[in-house]
């Protein structure tokens, strides 16, 4: 009888929705490791910052996913597709030339037609996060988290100056090791770290910058080898740490799911704690990869079609056999009038579990 209760609860649409929540499944994919500084990066914007003097109130996050070297550059929440590609050319591709991919999420400066088309005729691939699922996008983030660190302890009473100490925050950063690559981005990206006042002193060792060009080269390779090596070993750690807990899922195209409604991404179908926190079936239409599908959803809904693995449970259709829940007296049959003996040893375990049912 529980098997059988618990199999008609999984088949219930109302309990489905209802009690909906993000499910462990999708294991840890981190991004392919890059072969050397500045060929893939990411991109964020920092929101919610006091206006400056020079009407500044957003921070546009560029980091590099091999050296973990980032530039902090100020900008306007209000600043679109056209801007952002100005401050890139600007402040990054100046320094470092054409990347082969950015990672980025899915703002609408990121996904307008000016942006896509540009990038396309310079031949850089752009990768869009999952909707509200950061963790695609997770070394930017950890940026933004650290850069804010920075910024509190450098800012004035006021907090309108950040604009002007984000230089100071940004070279703090860029000279600080590393937890992944044991090295700082600095030195990842030039081979040795800048000078900072302590060491402009007579006895400063130069010997660093006044090597053999050829032995400079070799040390530079050997450093980018160890890098991608201390990435690769970290990603790992990371993954077996992550991946507890968690278990495989995979979805075909053509497969039934129901949506989970986060408050976030759904806050007009969140209002209060009684309403579904689920949605669907919805039909799943292409498999990005393995955490990551695209949705056949309608188009009022207002939000990017594309989700996460997490957010996805599989419809189980109720094709039971009606038979097996009506009632197991006969229309017209008195039901006071049945045999003294309730329950007798001779009765069906169908006949028991209908009973208990009713």
């Amino acid at each position: 009888m529980e098997k059988q209760v618990r199999g008609l609860i999984a088949r219930c649409a109302t309990c489905q929705q209802a009690k909906s929540r993000v499910q462990p499944q999708g294991l840890y994919t981190p991004l392919p490791v890059p072969e050397r500084p500045w060929e893939h990066v990411s991109m964020d914007f920092v929101l919610g910052l006091p206006r400056t003097q020079r009407r500044k109130d957003s921070i546009m996050v560029v980091v590099d996913r091999f050296s973990k070297m980032a530039h902090f550059i100020p900008c306007q929440k209000t600043d679109d597709a056209t801007n952002v590609a100005d401050l890139y050319f600007q402040e990054v591709l100046r320094l470092h030339g054409v990347p082969k991919s950015i990672v980025s999420d899915r703002d609408a400066k990121f996904l307008s037609y000016f942006w896509k088309t540009l990038w396309h005729k310079l031949g850089t691939k752009l990768v869009f996060s999952t909707a509200y699922h950061p963790q695609t996008d997770g070394q930017t983030e950890v940026v933004n988290r650290t850069m804010a660190a920075i910024l509190r302890t450098l800012v004035s009473k006021n907090q309108k100056d950040w604009d002007i100490k984000l230089a100071h925050a940004e070279f703090a950063y860029n000279r600080a090791p590393s937890s992944t690559t044991k090295s700082s981005p600095f030195q990842v990206v030039y081979g040795l770290n800048p000078l900072v006042p302590v060491e402009l002193m007579p006895a400063s060792d130069l010997r660093s910058v006044s090597r053999d060009a050829e032995e400079r080269a070799k040390e530079m390779r050997l450093l980018h080898e160890k890098t991608r090596a201390q990435i690769e070993k970290a990603n790992q750690r990371y993954a077996e740490r992550a991946n507890r807990g968690r278990r495989v899922k995979i979805f075909q195209p053509g497969d039934l799911v129901w949506i989970h409604l986060r408050k976030e991404r759904f806050p007009g179908k969140r209002k209060n704690k009684l309403m579904p926190r689920a949605e669907g079936p919805f039909k799943i239409i292409e498999r990005i990869n393995d955490n990551a599908y695209k949705i056949d959803l309608p188009g009022d809904y207002g939000v990017s079609a594309t989700f996460n693995v997490q957010d996805l449970m599989p419809f189980v259709e109720d094709d039971e056999d009606e038979s097996l829940r009506t009632n197991s007296f006969q229309q017209g049959e008195d039901d006071t009038k049945k045999d003294d003996n309730l329950f007798p040893s001779t009765r069906s375990k169908r006949g028991v579990t209908l009973l208990a049912c009713d």
